[in-house]
């Protein structure tokens, strides 16, 4: 459909995906991919790649029982960042992160630095800096997403903050 607004067709893939359409399905992998992805990979490090499969996987399980197709971004990013706490989780429980498999932006040596300094962090922690810091969600929906309190998400922020910068400057 050549005049449809970018939420107008999400919506329809959505509904036609919901019915079983396969190329609708398609269609709407490769619109989530890349955002599940850029979701996952700052909270499971180098098991990034994993989480985001086990997400998508979880995200076209369920995609019936999502009710309101425009809300599909703000429900795969939930999914994701629970995906990618548990698959840091399981990762950290058999092996250390692999902190190379992250992209490199810019200075290669400044993001090797912040690799290390996420590494040391739980995954709990990254997923509340992601959340914060770069999707630039408010404390209530972070902490709705995370499934804890304000209050917590606040703490856990500051002690995430205070943890990064500790590392950063050691």
């Amino acid at each position: 459909m050549p005049d449809e607004r970018p939420q107008d067709r999400t919506v329809r893939l959505v509904r036609a995906a919901q019915r079983g359409d396969t190329l609708a399905m398609a269609e709407l992998l490769d619109v989530l991919a890349p955002y599940v992805s850029r979701v996952c990979a700052p909270i499971a490090l180098g098991q990034g790649p994993d989480a985001a499969q086990e997400a998508l996987v979880a995200v076209f399980k369920s995609l019936r029982t999502l009710k309101e197709p425009a809300a599909l971004h703000g429900w795969v990013r939930a999914i994701a960042v629970r995906e990618a706490i548990r698959i840091a989780h399981r990762a950290a429980r058999t092996v250390p992160a692999d902190l190379s498999a992250l992209p490199d932006r810019g200075d290669p040596q400044l993001s090797a630095d912040i690799k290390d300094v996420l590494g040391r962090l739980s995954p709990e922690h990254r997923a509340v800096l992601m959340l914060r810091d770069i999707e630039g969600l408010d404390e209530r929906t972070a902490a709705d997403l995370l499934g804890v309190r304000p209050g917590t998400l606040k703490s856990r922020l500051h002690r995430a903050r205070n943890t990064f910068r500790k590392a950063w400057t050691s």
